[in-house]
């Protein structure tokens, strides 16, 4: 190739918004000479090398805006430590038939399971996958829509949790809320129903959400419009982070 070709080709993939290609155009064409590829294979190379390039940004440029907590994945769960847990039922949420029906999943189980570390690898998984994802606690989604509504932009800020493809809200029950606050929970999962998917982690039974929305019928309401589709996994086992703290207690005892 010629360097008169080479700078076209450099100058028209930038016009294209095709970074990755006028970078590595002189490695393509390496590589296509010792495959003596044709043009097609050649074609059909730097064209999937460039959806990979334009993918692998897309998904961390996902994760930035996503304020997931971390972002571990299924592969670093200990399902061992869970026995009651069958793998099989989040492995199936993990093929995201659920997000692709705007369907919803619930985690519930006492605190210390790992129920967020599996919500946020299934959000994870979804943001791989090329769906939007938005991670966010249930108190801190009340409070900025409790703001929003008081500087008269809760229009504007129920667009942040209705958008994403899959919406995680974690630690639901962990405050009990004002039935005013309740009702700006109710709002978003009314709106999203059907239309998004969410992800959600309690320490609380379904029976007491009456206790944790401050009004039985609110409680029932939302409960209907989550729960029409939706994956339930309850996880009742030991604590990883009480074997972690008992682990490094008995370090420090046998150093003692």
């Amino acid at each position: 190739m010629s360097e008169l070709t080479g700078n076209r080709i450099r100058t028209t993939a930038g016009k294209l918004g095709l970074p990755h290609l006028a970078e590595t155009i002189n490695e393509y064409t390496r590589r296509a000479d010792e495959a003596k590829l044709g043009y097609l294979d050649f074609l059909d190379l730097v064209l999937s090398e460039e959806l990979a390039v334009r993918d692998d940004r897309r998904f961390r440029q996902g994760l930035r805006l996503s304020r997931l907590p971390h972002h571990k994945t299924l592969d670093e769960y200990d399902f061992s430590f869970q026995p009651e847990l069958d793998p099989r039922k989040v492995k199936d949420l993990a093929t995201l038939s659920f997000v692709e029906a705007k369907a919803n999943a619930a985690l519930l189980g006492p605190p210390g399971v790992g129920k967020t570390h599996i919500a946020v690898a299934l959000a994870v998984a979804a943001c791989r996958a090329g769906y939007s994802i938005y991670f966010t606690s249930l108190d801190d989604m009340v409070r900025n829509l409790k703001a929003a509504e008081e500087t008269g932009r809760l229009s504007r800020k129920l667009g942040t949790y209705l958008r994403p493809s899959v919406l995680v809200v974690d630690e639901v029950g962990y405050q009990p809320l004002e039935r005013a606050e309740a009702n700006l929970v109710f709002q978003v999962i009314s709106k999203r129903y059907e239309k998004g998917s969410i992800i959600l982690t309690s320490n609380k039974t379904f029976s007491e959400w009456g206790q944790v929305f401050g009004d039985e019928v609110l409680a029932t309401a939302i409960l209907d419009r989550l729960l029409h589709h939706c994956e339930v996994i309850s996880i009742n086992g030991p604590s990883y982070r009480l074997k972690n703290r008992l682990k490094a207690i008995e370090r420090e005892t046998e150093v003692a």
